[in-house]
């Protein structure tokens, strides 16, 4: 058995070659392209081996397809629990790659969960409509300091941005100066582009619908949107790598901090490792599901009465996250739903299946096209 550790940059990787005693058999540099992996490959000639790297953003990623592809065992290391690299005294990449080395050897690697390339392609998907949605309300919130700028009458509707907010928009614009009236038009616009970009974005996640047939059953817990349920499913990924409902919570993020010694023992605030996409749409799930449903509004009403609103918000996204945990473990779906509040959900959802069917729209994207 071969043992490579890579620490992987943006163009050059630098490798460490062991064998079982943990003699190196060469230290090397190669390039972050298909060429470099081939002399890589060309030196363990066949043999079983593996290969450690660190995730790195996305370095990592043609690397890691390429070497499972050829045969070698790849494995991920976490970053955060590779502490032996951070720590070290003197650290440069011909350093980290023989730790990387050693570690694999020992057994001692902490491996990152990679899922299939069908559900890395959601993700990424998925990833990008929470930059979207996060970009168009940066747009609105600048609006709106805009408008706090001035004593103008209050809007009576419920969208400031659509038809009627638009038209309202429009017959403040002449009590704006220059500058706002430039600014505030060109933030118009940018949400429009933002509304069309998440619209185009949505089919093309629908279209993955059939790679997380699960969704249906987590779209019958109120609170739980199609978009909710899909980045749940994608960033989890198999849900039974995890084998109780505290694993889950743990590596969402959502689990509160613990020290203890001797008798005395201190819980702090939550821990935020793991995913923060999935743990911002857990906790917007829970003010949704606050609103709409009384199991869900009692535990608020309790928590929020001793801990204060905000923590009663992430202690429900956390029972949000354990009861989803439950579903997909027993595949059943939630005891409390709402008949009327999963079909309007659905009703939804087949209509965005059918747009992408009909090709319906795309003329945003196909103003990109080359």
């Amino acid at each position: 058995m071969l043992y490579i550790g890579i620490d992987v940059h943006k163009d050059m990787c630098t490798a460490c070659l062991q064998d079982e005693k943990g003699q190196v058999l060469r230290e090397w540099k190669f390039k972050n392209k298909t060429s470099g992996f081939s002399e890589l490959l060309a030196l363990v000639e066949g043999k079983e081996t593996e290969a450690a790297m660190e995730s790195t953003g996305n370095l990592w990623i043609r690397l890691y397809t390429y070497l499972e592809k050829a045969g070698i065992k790849p494995v991920l290391a976490n970053p955060s629990k590779t502490k032996v690299i951070a720590e070290s005294s003197i650290k440069t990449d011909k350093v980290d790659a023989k730790t990387l080395a050693h570690l694999l050897r020992a057994g001692l690697i902490s491996p990152c969960y990679v899922p299939t390339d069908p559900i890395r392609q959601l993700r990424q998907f998925l990833r990008h409509r929470i930059i979207i949605v996060q970009n168009k309300t940066r747009a609105k919130n600048r609006a709106h300091a805009i408008f706090h700028k001035y004593e103008l009458p209050e809007f009576k509707g419920t969208d400031l941005f659509g038809k009627a907010g638009l038209n309202w928009i429009k017959e403040q614009l002449p009590k704006l100066d220059e500058a706002d009236q430039f600014i505030l038009r060109s933030l118009i616009y940018e949400i429009r582009t933002h509304n069309l970009l998440l619209a185009e974005t949505e089919k093309e996640i629908a279209r993955h619908v059939e790679i997380a047939k699960e969704v249906y059953l987590l779209m019958t817990l109120i609170g739980v949107s199609f978009f909710t349920a899909m980045l749940f499913l994608a960033e989890i990924g198999d849900i039974n790598r995890f084998s109780s409902q505290s694993k889950l919570t743990s590596w969402i993020g959502l689990t509160p901090r613990v020290h203890q010694s001797g008798n005395t023992c201190y819980h702090g605030k939550i821990t935020k490792k793991g995913s923060s996409r999935l743990r911002w749409a857990l906790i917007q799930a829970a003010h949704s599901a606050v609103r709409f449903d009384p199991h869900w509004k009692a535990i608020f009403n309790r928590i929020s009465a001793r801990r204060g609103k905000q923590k009663a918000y992430v202690a429900v996204a956390r029972k949000l996250a354990e009861t989803m945990y439950c579903m997909l473990r027993n595949n059943e779906p939630y005891r409390y739903g709402r008949e009327t509040t999963y079909n309007e959900k659905l009703k939804k959802l087949e209509r965005l299946i059918r747009t992408t069917q009909t090709n319906e729209g795309g003329v945003l994207l196909e103003c990109f096209s080359f």
